[in-house]
């Protein structure tokens, strides 16, 4: 179908709407999912947040034909404001102008992708008003995170009338359904795309005496969620002060000088090196021989995918989905809980079998080639088309 013909026919519009505050890992799987449908000949649109200047991202969207639409203007005057405050009284300014996108678009089917779990409920509402089929991705959820009766079972309404509610591990899926009081029958798993290639295979680093056990902490600088502290925490123990090891933490996020204060204050900053960004994933595995993720609570990070990808075993928490991926004792250690003493024991597992490393970034190669496909994103665009028909 040619696109000419699909601008004839409304159910042949999708728009993708992402009101995340900042550009991260969870906004892939719906761009790069768009990308291929625009290349497909469908009318793309996506509602998202205003970037200044636009993220690189977006305009690659807009390259690709693909119409955006902003959720937070880049220039909100006080007569703007006035006006809102007039003519929208109790409505968030989100739901304003979702429905204008919405009467711009007319859209036969609607994603929304958050960066947590649960999408703003008023924008739920107004698709199911308007019987405008829509799905849903989480990319995160954690315990902390229950609802009062009322607003649970207004979730679990409109969830249950999405056509599919997408989850990027079980674990999410799971803790989600209890915090509802509900199954979700339309729940389903989908992967996120990785940043490295499906083949990756770099060299495994030769140990090379100065540097020891190379350890990489792979994401934001925020230990609220990710954790860092803890493991700062449990390689400052006595075990490991005669050790020949070596942490590099890579990544940038709001809290990044309480971190390098509290690696000096527990007296291990020589065996801390913090990174910042690194666009290569390789490269971080070219020197590195374990990933170590002690997260709070998650989705499936990417950065536990691309380490198993690039042959490397993972520590990490038993959060989310964690232990969809990582076979403890096989292809990476699990910790009980992200607490310093069972990130500890983990650790001191890892250090006893130091010599088997190798092979097990082997085993998890192999395992998680078996569980996420080579091209995630052309997985969840041809899933989607499926709710156009």
């Amino acid at each position: 179908m040619t696109r000419s013909e699909r601008n004839s026919r409304s159910n042949g519009d999708i728009l993708f709407v992402s009101p995340t505050s900042g550009w991260a890992a969870c906004e892939e799987l719906w761009s790069q999912a768009a990308e291929d449908l625009a290349g497909q000949g469908f009318n793309i649109s996506a509602c998202v947040t205003k970037f200044v200047p636009l993220h690189p991202r977006l305009e690659r969207l807009k390259r690709a034909g693909i119409c955006l639409h902003f959720l937070r203007p880049e220039h909100y005057s006080i007569l703007d404001r006035a006006s809102h405050f007039l003519l929208h009284r109790g409505q968030s300014k989100w739901k304003v102008w979702f429905e204008r996108c919405l009467r711009q678009t007319s859209p036969g089917l609607v994603v929304f992708s958050d960066g947590l779990t649960y999408p703003d409920i008023g924008l739920l509402d107004l698709c199911i008003n308007r019987s405008i089929p829509f799905v849903t991705v989480s990319h995160k959820n954690w315990g902390e995170l229950w609802m009062a009766d009322d607003v649970a079972k207004r979730y679990y309404d409109a969830l249950s009338r999405a056509k599919r509610c997408y989850f990027v591990s079980e674990g999410n899926l799971r803790l989600t359904q209890k915090q509802l009081g509900h199954e979700l029958a339309n729940a389903q798993i989908v992967r996120n795309p990785f940043n490295v290639g499906f083949s990756a295979s770099p060299v495994w680093p030769v140990l090379d005496g100065k540097r020891g056990l190379r350890l990489a902490c792979v994401g934001r600088l925020d230990p609220g969620q990710k954790g860092q502290d803890i493991l700062l925490e449990a390689l400052s123990s006595t075990a490991w002060a005669d050790r020949d090891w070596h942490l590099t933490l890579y990544g940038d996020g709001p809290v990044r000088m309480p971190l390098v204060n509290l690696a000096a204050r527990l007296g291990i900053s020589g065996h801390v090196t913090f990174a910042g960004h690194v666009d290569s994933v390789e490269e971080i595995w070219a020197s590195n021989h374990v990933l170590v993720m002690p997260s709070h609570h998650e989705g499936l990070p990417l950065a536990v995918v691309e380490a198993m990808l690039c042959g490397r075993p993972v520590l990490a928490t038993d959060v989310a989905g964690h232990a969809e991926v990582v076979r403890d004792e096989e292809t990476g250690f699990l910790a009980e809980s992200p607490t310093v003493g069972s990130l500890s024991r983990s650790l001191e597992r890892l250090w006893e079998r130091r010599a088997d490393l190798e092979a097990m970034g082997l085993a998890g190669a192999a395992l998680i080639r078996q569980l996420v496909p080579a091209n995630p994103a052309r997985v969840f665009s041809e899933q989607l088309k499926t709710f156009l028909q």
